[in-house]
Formats: C-alpha cells, sequence, structure tokens
C-alpha cells in the first residue's frame, strides 16, 4: 500500500472524475436504475455521501463515532439501505453539494491523521491509508454503477492499484464471511496494469495464483461484474475457490451483479 497522503490524492481524483460525471445530469437522469437493485444514481450518491459523513466523523469524534455504531446496530441489515433511501430524496443539487463539502471535510481530515492512530470503524480499526484506501474502493465501484446507469465506459488508470491491494488483502476475510477456513498458504497475485506494467503480491512460487487483467480484478473482488466476463484466471484449485467468493467490502457476502 502507497502513502496516505497519495493515496487520498487518488481518492480526490476519483471523486472528481464521479462528481464530473453526475454534475451535468437532469433531474429526472438522477432517478435513472443503476444495476444495484432498487438503487437509483442518487442513491449511489447519496451512499458515498453518508460512507463519507462516517468516516469523517471517526477521524474527528472518536468519541461521536460510538453513536455510528449504535445506529447501525439497531438495524443491522438494513442501515446502509436505509441510509441511502433517505438521503437521496434530498434534491439532486443539495445532494451533490452536500458530497462535495463532505469529502473534502474528510480528506482534508485524513491528511492531519498521524502515524500510528487507528481510526474506528465497523470492523477492525484502520489506519488513514486503509480509511483511505476503502474510500477510494468504493467510490470506484459505485462511480461503475453510475457509469453503468449512464452508458458510459470509464477508462482505468493506476488508481486500481490501492483498489486491487485491498482486494488481495481480504482474501481471509472474504473465506470467514463465508464461514470458511482461509488456505494456509499465500497466494500469488500477478496483474496486468491499465499501462501495461505488472502489478503483484505473493511470493511468485506460490502453488496457488491468480492473473489478468487490474481493472477486471477489482471489479471481481467489488462484485461489479460476473467473472465469466472477466480476464481474471485461477491456477489451482483454491484459487479457483477463492474468486468465487472474493469481496474486497465489509459486511456480509453480497450477491454480485
Amino acid at each position: 500500500m502507497g502513502s496516505a497522503g497519495a493515496i487520498i490524492d487518488d481518492l480526490v481524483a476519483e471523486s472528481t472524475e464521479l462528481d464530473a460525471l453526475v454534475a451535468p445530469l437532469a433531474a429526472d437522469d438522477w432517478a435513472r436504475p443503476t444495476p444495484a437493485p432498487g438503487w437509483t444514481v442518487a442513491h449511489q450518491i447519496a451512499h458515498l455521501l453518508w460512507t463519507d459523513r462516517a468516516s469523517l466523523v471517526s477521524v474527528t469524534d472518536e468519541a461521536g463515532f460510538g453513536d455510528v455504531l449504535a445506529s447501525a446496530a439497531a438495524n443491522p441489515t438494513g442501515f446502509v439501505d436505509a441510509a441511502a433511501e433517505e438521503l437521496a430524496t434530498m434534491p439532486p443539487p443539495e445532494l451533490l453539494a452536500d458530497w462535495r463539502r463532505t469529502r473534502t471535510l474528510l480528506h482534508d481530515a485524513l491528511r492531519t491523521v498521524p502515524d500510528g492512530r487507528k481510526l474506528v470503524w465497523f470492523g477492525p480499526p484502520m489506519s488513514a491509508a486503509s480509511m483511505a484506501t476503502a474510500r477510494l474502493m468504493e467510490t470506484w465501484a459505485h462511480g461503475l454503477d453510475v457509469a453503468d446507469a449512464l452508458g458510459v465506459q470509464r477508462e482505468p488508470t493506476a488508481r486500481l492499484k490501492s483498489i486491487a491491494h485491498i482486494g488481495v488483502r481480504t482474501r481471509d476475510y472474504a473465506y470467514a464471511v463465508h464461514g470458511e477456513t482461509p488456505p494456509g498458504a499465500p497466494f500469488h497475485v500477478e496483474l496486468r496494469a491499465p499501462d501495461g506494467d505488472t502489478w503483484t503480491w505473493g511470493p511468485p512460487d506460490a502453488a496457488q495464483r491468480v492473473t489478468g487483467s487490474a481493472a477486471d480484478f477489482c471489479a471481481l473482488v467489488t462484485q461489479r461484474r460476473p467473472r465469466r466476463e472477466l480476464d481474471v484466471v485461477a491456477h489451482g484449485p483454491d484459487a479457483e475457490h477463492w474468486l468465487t467468493i472474493a469481496q474486497a467490502f465489509a459486511g456480509p457476502p453480497g450477491p454480485g451483479r
């Protein structure tokens, strides 16, 4: 994983790119359905706003984050959808302005987090770099939902490296949320970057390997594309199984798209 500052820079760039996609939309276009069942373009931005708000509280008011956790605990299987549903009712200009304001405050706050501080979250506490990576992953994934709804093809960038990294790092988590025991040995993951470079994780002599396109791997671990459509290849039975359950996001296993 890169430095927190570099990842935050990538998060800013990813957010700005998505902003440019939705800013010119007419009100009717904000109501377009996206591939996420029941979610419109407005729901996607509302979800990013809500999560950025929660992240900002984690950074700036650690004690107050207890209220966020209590609210989630009151509706553990539905609080994400409920929050998106509520915020999506805002008029699009207000929703966009609130997201811009909130994400800017979050990005600035993350830059002030000292090395060694762990930020409270719904799962294990994390560093500023980890939180920025998680926000980058979600912004890219939900941005892909929006782009699909609008029929827009977004070009992959080097920002995918951090998303691929979290996809690799969450291997054992994916097994855990499925009630399975992860393999004891590490895998080797070798991905083709958008610029033709090669990104790798894990020992090169590992028996279980995954190779392919970095963009497609990111789409797989965020469950934005079915594997049959992706250039991601497993070498070995354990690697094959991992690709059927991989998820880079927190929470219970998703149905995928």
